[in-house]
């Protein structure tokens, strides 16, 4: 609930991105490092090999540049907004439904890409996409991507995987013969409702959604009904990895959307756990490092867009977060993803992956829909049980 009642004050400046305008001029040349680098990232994303390692894409930068980094971890889109319109950070590692409210906030600053050699090695299906780019302008390097797994207790689930999110969204009997009310989780941010309206296109076609993130307000009320009574089955709203780790662990929760991440830190840990893309598709996040205005560091900065491009950290953050590498050639000779890797987690199912972004109350599905202050508010309503 707190982290939900920190969104609000994250998109009250937001109104419409239509009009975005272009922030200062980027960068025209690379200078000497200021030695100090802070990053805002989601779990997991910038390693130093403190919990295993063999993931440590930090120390060799440091000792190449002379920039010392500093990371602070935030849970959720909504945090990492708050967190870059305070100030006082370098770098973000923003999702699709964080990025463009950054942009239209003046958060963060253009980007020039002659300054990042390894620009031209990012897959051509990222290197406009639209939650980077506005009017042809870039708002940061690709980092890494992938999907809102369905992740499961395969003991619960007599080692058959779910084939639905119904699991999640409907009261149901599960193979092992006990309810899933209270067994069951979901996520703790707005964005979540993108998922419900995911799953009511296959089962209610009726309603015309065209777009999960771009509901009219038929379609939105038919996807907070269905949180609704998904409210009288979940356990917990999720936003920390780990403790939805501890959850799975020891306090019987046997379904719920997740991130590749806690998968893979289980099934690490031998516990019986696996993931599967439901017959309704996923939603996911294709991350962008983006560049606060007023950071205080550009030049470090700059230095850990490049480096964060390079094959080896692609590769390793990849088979550490269970990710997609933006850059293709990560994909083969790294040890730690393996050559198959990238297909293992979901390379060639990009175009089956509803990507995270901000909605807007203008659409190109419909004309109007619902905007994004109305899933925040709404969405602590449904956690409160309203």
């Amino acid at each position: 609930m707190k982290k939900l009642l920190q969104s609000c004050t994250a998109i009250t400046a937001i109104v419409s991105f239509a009009t975005t305008a272009i922030a200062q001029e980027p960068l025209k040349e690379l200078g000497k490092g200021e030695g100090a680098l802070s990053i805002v990232a989601w779990a997991g994303y910038i390693e130093r090999g403190e919990t295993d390692k063999n993931y440590d894409w930090v120390t060799k930068f440091e000792a190449d540049t002379g920039c010392k980094v500093t990371v602070k971890t935030a849970a959720t889109s909504d945090e990492m907004v708050a967190l870059m319109n305070e100030g006082g950070f370098d770098l973000v590692t923003a999702s699709g439904d964080a990025s463009l409210r950054l942009v239209a906030g003046k958060r963060v600053q253009p980007i020039n890409t002659d300054l990042i050699p390894s620009w031209k090695t990012i897959d051509e299906r990222l290197q406009n996409a639209p939650w980077h780019t506005v009017n042809g302008v870039h708002y940061g390097t690709p980092y890494v991507w992938g999907p809102n797994v369905l992740m499961y207790n395969t003991e619960a689930f007599k080692d058959q995987a779910p084939t639905s999110w119904k699991v999640v969204f409907e009261e149901m009997t599960l193979p092992d013969g006990k309810s899933n009310k209270g067994r069951v989780q979901a996520y703790d941010g707005p964005i979540y409702v993108a998922d419900a309206a995911l799953y009511l296109m296959k089962h209610k076609p009726e309603l015309g959604i065209k777009d999960p993130y771009e509901l009219n307000e038929d379609q939105y009320k038919a996807a907070l009904d269905l949180l609704r009574g998904q409210r009288q089955l979940v356990g917990r709203y999720w936003h920390d990895a780990m403790i939805q780790i501890d959850d799975f662990k020891n306090e019987g929760v046997v379904a719920s959307g997740s991130w590749p991440f806690q998968v893979n830190l289980m099934k690490a840990e031998g516990a019986k756990i696996a993931s599967t893309f439901p017959e309704e598709g996923v939603t996911g996040w294709a991350d962008t490092t983006m560049l606060h205005a007023d950071s205080e560091h550009p030049n470090c900065a700059y230095m850990w867009m490049e480096h964060s491009l390079s094959p080896k950290v692609q590769g390793d953050v990849s088979a550490w977060f269970g990710t997609v590498p933006s850059v293709p050639a990560a994909c083969k000779g790294n040890e730690l993803l393996t050559d198959e890797g990238c297909t293992t987690n979901g390379y060639d199912n990009f175009d089956k992956i509803s990507f995270w972004k901000t909605p807007t109350s203008k659409c190109e599905s419909q004309g109007e829909c619902v905007p994004y202050h109305r899933w925040v508010s709404d969405y602590i309503g449904v956690i409160g049980g309203r």
